[in-house]
């Protein structure tokens, strides 16, 4: 079922959902399963997978560094197969533009339709970590409404090299992300309010937004898109704040903005295990606040690790 079609058989009611990592080459699945088990009493109408572009390992070769190119974490759409045949719940892989061409995500498309895999989230991706700048695969797409585009034409049965007349088109949800406090490369707020907007009128159904800690940089967001003329869902991403080092990590690496509220409350903290008791209070009144606000759905970035969710999940829902 797409995203959009649960929330409309909500009628208003706010569901609860989460994000994944995928586990790194050589480690076993059963651990992402310990962590989903948790939160399935919360009856998630689906569960984002996450997917990482490839990266350079060095490798020692008769004493000399040997530059590769791998992917650490590989399997998005067998992973999100897999927990939809276990749990019976929607999975929506993510698709990148960077690190893929678009011959490769077609294949990676024609997949998830053949496993039943209704949603996708389509995203540019980060730059790679020995770069500056995103770099577009060649072969690939610069922009993620591009990538958008190369989706929602394979909805139409139009392929990159052909038209295939068929009845079994596949019929993507399509996802995208949206920056309450504007993506770190956009000029202003209102340049970015309009990439959006070419994203939905290329074929986006829904934002998920990037994590926030300040909810009235979500509401000013949804309300600046609504009168940009976006009317597709706004999905609220939260991240709970887990260790000290996420005061400094988080502004740096999403170019956030962390109340002093929370700051304070985290900086008397002697320990992580306290900063994550005080990252769990923090989310549920964030949760409880956007909740009354209307959102459509509430969207945990659980980053692999499900006990804190679940605590908040406990208050929330």
């Amino acid at each position: 079922m797409k995203v959009t079609e649960h929330i409309e058989q909500a009628k208003g009611k706010t569901l609860f959902s989460f994000e994944l990592i995928p586990p790194q080459k050589g480690k076993s699945i059963q651990e992402l399963y310990n962590n989903i088990d948790p939160l399935m009493e919360f009856n998630p109408p689906f569960i984002d997978v996450t997917t990482s572009r490839e990266e350079f390992i060095y490798i020692d070769k008769d004493g000399l560094l040997d530059k590769k190119l791998t992917r650490m974490r590989p399997g998005t759409v067998g992973i999100c197969a897999s927990i939809k045949h276990k749990y019976d719940v929607d999975t929506i892989p993510h698709v990148l533009c960077g690190g893929f061409t678009k011959e490769e995500t077609e294949y990676l498309l024609v997949d998830c339709h053949y496993l039943g895999i209704d949603n996708v989230m389509a995203l540019r991706g980060d730059a790679m970590k020995e770069e500056k700048y995103f770099k577009p695969t060649k072969g690939g797409h610069c922009y993620a409404n591009e990538l958008v585009a190369q989706i929602a034409n394979m909805n139409k049965g139009q392929y990159l090299h052909e038209v295939i007349e068929t009845d079994n088109k596949s019929n993507f949800c399509i996802g995208v992300a949206g920056y309450p406090e504007k993506h770190l490369e956009a000029p202003s707020m209102d340049a970015d309010i309009r990439k959006l907007k070419d994203k939905v009128e290329a074929g986006a159904d829904y934002v998920v937004t990037q994590m926030f800690f300040d909810n009235q940089k979500y509401i000013a967001f949804v309300e600046a898109a609504k009168k940009a003329g976006i009317t597709v869902p706004i999905i609220p991403g939260i991240k709970p704040v887990a260790v000290k080092k996420h005061l400094q990590l988080l502004p740096q690496v999403f170019r956030l903005d962390i109340p002093d509220e929370l700051v304070n409350a985290v900086e008397k903290c002697d320990n992580n295990a306290a900063v994550r008791e005080v990252g769990i209070e923090f989310a549920i009144q964030q949760s409880k606040e956007l909740m009354e606000y209307g959102v459509p759905v509430l969207h945990y970035y659980s980053m692999g690790k499900s006990d804190n969710i679940r605590k908040i999940a406990e208050a929330v829902f």
